[in-house]
């Protein structure tokens, strides 16, 4: 088996070629194929801790764009009633019940080139795409979704209908990150690379973007997207619905508000895994 340098130096040339023989495809789709199984056992990601911050691997976003490139669309289906058409680079992952995840019947998928620690519950219906990577412990339930390349970390709860969102292209955008003991609540959306920082709680229907303003009542001030630099909610936040007014024009003559994110306590050190959002808000 190639070693990872190894594997980052041919995907890095397939990516920037011109593939246009069947040589040089069977090639590239056996270095793909070690590549997605490198995915598939955490041995690779799409962004990794790098001391107290995180760092894009450009390389393996590409590897997967490379997949889509050199697949083709395929008859899927599991029989005549139950019918999937997609590349023939990315089946559904394989799986058996040595990899101690628990998928519960009813409607899930993982695609290949995903990773899910051992211990991670999978609720009906969810999906997991190409490049995400899921750690021990976490619980995906009902009608959630892992985007491509997200990074979920340890023991974090999304909750029903959660949409963590995919951030694959430009190569080199930070994907979501949801770092460990995080409980996202049900109907909440995480897009453009947003980072939640440990042991953070993001309630029922808040909505996180790069665009976002996030007030924060406790120490009075106001996290935005700075550059290149994402969205971060700290350690620990406990962050609800809210609303602002709006200030200026039609807006502030009717007096209407927009919605927005509000930081309204951080949890301490008598706050455990169990301690629902409901116990924090009294």
């Amino acid at each position: 088996m190639r070693g990872v340098d190894t594997i980052r130096s041919e995907i890095e040339r397939f990516y920037q070629a011109d593939i246009s023989n069947d040589a040089q495809k069977h090639e590239a789709l056996a270095v793909f194929n070690q590549f997605k199984a490198m995915l598939n056992h955490g041995l690779i990601r799409a962004a990794e801790p790098d001391g107290a911050e995180w760092k894009v691997n450009h390389w393996v976003k590409q590897g997967i764009l490379l997949g889509f490139r050199l697949g083709h669309i395929v008859d899927q289906s599991i029989d005549q009633r139950y019918r999937f058409f997609d590349k023939s680079t990315y089946p559904l992952r394989p799986m058996t019940v040595e990899d101690g995840v628990r998928v519960v019947p009813g409607g899930s998928s993982i695609r290949d080139g995903s990773y899910v620690g051992r211990q991670v519950t999978c609720m009906p219906p969810m999906y997991i795409n190409v490049g995400a990577y899921v750690d021990d412990h976490s619980m995906i339930d009902s009608h959630a979704l892992v985007g491509s390349c997200a990074q979920i970390g340890k023991r974090v709860h999304l909750s029903a209908a959660a949409q963590i969102g995919g951030v694959l292209e430009p190569i080199g955008a930070m994907p979501v990150i949801i770092e460990d003991d995080v409980l996202v609540g049900g109907n909440t959306g995480v897009y453009e690379g947003t980072r939640v920082r440990k042991g953070a709680i993001v309630g029922a229907g808040v909505v996180l973007t790069g665009s976002t303003p996030v007030y924060d009542l406790v120490r009075e001030c106001v996290y935005r997207r700075d550059g290149e630099r994402p969205l971060e909610i700290p350690e620990g936040a406990v962050v609800i619905p809210g609303t602002r007014p709006v200030r200026s024009g039609i807006g502030k003559q009717w007096g209407v508000s927009v919605n927005t994110p509000l930081i309204i306590k951080y949890r301490d050190d008598k706050s455990d895994l169990s301690t629902t959002l409901e116990d924090l808000l009294r």
